[in-house]
């Protein structure tokens, strides 16, 4: 048994400080140790869940076969884990000592967490106490293997980073995603944003999974170009990264985060509660076709105004994963698109600060129909 500890740096926002902003790496490594008899090359699986997933479509190849023992044995091998996740825990810090010498209107804070080589213990825990506790958590950006630019096939290249999301189309991550890479790649043109719409990299997982299961935006924040050889092993050191990528990637973590903690809440598609609940029917958003034939869009401010010069209105193809078409609407709670059917594109809106500074998206995703139990008689 052991105590483990998440490191958190709060960043008090002055305007809405009960909404947060979150920047996260790991700082736990781990020595998986010599790799089972016919194992490929890469890092051998761990638990569900965790980095050390590279490979695991080898049957039997597990994590699982190994003892108490092998695990105690390997706990005195050198992990010095500086790429996995050192370089991700550097961009945190770094942050911290950059962001705290400004102000800014929402609460950022900075976590670091223990245990996510066991199995995302740590960010799983703080995931659900933030949702047990109703903590307004708007972002979580989280950094793990951002420190190499070239890959263990020789593949190389520094100026692009990978962001994971998930795979349900309009979801909060998903939206996120879309924020950093079009906050990123404005005030970066030099820096690429690949937005990956699956959960991570197939088989594994980080510390922004347990904050998605609790029903927050989160992302993975990751380098293209893996060195799966050095992952888990002694080999994970700083000759063998790349401290100039790492810097990159973190200031694609700072222009998001910032952006993020001036900017305005995401508007509100949904109608208010009714007074005293009820059942019947699944709410939805407040979209409709007006006339029959336009697309009629309205929603609400999640708090003051104040501090909002408009909205603007994105439409995209339903194929298309990027919005392609952005209408600025003015100060106002309803809009309508002549002439434009609500059936055969995706819409969405958001917030315009005074500054100028946005909001994420909030897409009027409409909830799937619900299987209906038809009772027949003989």
């Amino acid at each position: 048994d052991v105590d483990l500890y998440n490191v958190i740096a709060t960043l008090p926002g002055k305007k809405m400080p009960e909404t947060v902003v979150v920047v996260s790496a790991h700082y736990d490594s781990l020595n998986l140790g010599t790799r089972p008899a016919g194992y490929p090359p890469g890092p051998a699986p761990a638990g569900p869940g965790t980095d050390a997933g590279a490979g695991a479509g080898a049957p039997g190849n597990t994590t699982a076969n190994m003892t108490l023992a092998d695990f105690e044995k390997n706990a005195e091998l050198p992990a010095p884990g500086v790429c996995d996740d050192g370089s991700g825990i550097a961009a945190v810090m770094e942050l911290a000592r950059v962001m705290s010498q400004y102000e800014f209107d929402k609460t950022v804070a900075f976590y670091v967490f223990a245990g996510e080589e066991q199995g995302l213990v740590g960010s799983g825990l703080q995931a659900a106490k933030a949702k047990k506790e109703n903590q307004v958590i708007e972002a979580v950006l989280n950094n793990d293997i951002i420190g190499t630019d070239v890959a263990g096939n020789g593949r190389m290249g520094n100026g692009s980073v990978s962001v994971y999301s998930d795979e349900t189309m309009d979801s909060l991550s998903q939206q996120l995603s879309r924020y950093v890479r079009e906050i990123g790649e404005r005030y970066l043109p030099s820096m690429k944003i690949n937005t990956v719409f699956m959960g991570d990299r197939l088989g594994r997982g980080g510390d922004h999974t347990p904050f998605q299961w609790e029903g927050f935006a989160a992302v993975r924040v990751s380098t293209p170009n893996e060195i799966y050889a050095n992952q888990h092993r002694a080999t994970d050191t700083l000759a063998n990264m790349s401290v100039p990528f790492t810097a990159k990637v973190a200031k694609v973590n700072l222009v998001a985060a910032a952006s993020l903690a001036l900017g305005p809440k995401p508007p509100i598609v949904m109608p208010e509660p009714r007074a005293g609940g009820g059942g019947g029917r699944r709410p939805t958003p407040m979209i409709a076709r007006g006339g029959g034939y336009d697309a009629v869009l309205r929603w609400r401010a999640a708090g003051s105004e104040d501090d909002i010069k408009g909205y603007a209105i994105v439409i995209r193809a339903t194929t298309s994963p990027y919005w392609e078409q952005e209408i600025y609407v003015g100060k106002v709670n309803t809009y309508t698109l002549k002439d434009v059917s609500i059936d055969d594109a995706k819409f969405g809106v958001k917030a315009i600060g005074n500054d100028g500074v946005e909001s994420l998206v909030t897409s009027y995703a409409y909830p799937p129909r619900q299987k209906v139990e038809i009772e027949t008689v003989q």
